[in-house]
């Protein structure tokens, strides 16, 4: 079991500013012992040649290829635009502006 103690727990309050009473402070000192121990737990079975990792299984680059292939002309793309005018797509202005 942990060593925290209602002292502990009343001078971490003081420094996080965080008003405590007696039974606070009682329920705390055991939740936080709770936590510290079960920690210690978690640190006692990874303790050894287990490496640490982010991931459960290896991770790798998904994306394929940047290949160039055959793709639409300008003209084609703005065929079927409702309003296009050089070489562009023309649409409402958003901006106030420029």
């Amino acid at each position: 079991m942990s060593e925290i103690t209602p002292d502990l727990v009343r001078h971490l309050a003081n420094l996080a500013r965080i008003d405590v009473n007696d039974q606070e402070v009682e329920l705390f000192a055991e939740q936080i012992s709770l936590i510290v121990d079960s920690m210690a737990t978690v640190k006692a079975a990874v303790q050894g040649d287990v490496p640490a990792t982010s991931h459960p299984i290896p991770m790798s680059n998904v994306f394929r290829e940047d290949v160039v292939e055959p793709s639409l002309t300008q003209a084609e793309a703005l065929s079927g635009s409702a309003d296009s005018g050089d070489g562009r797509f023309r649409v409402h202005a958003i901006l106030d502006g420029e």
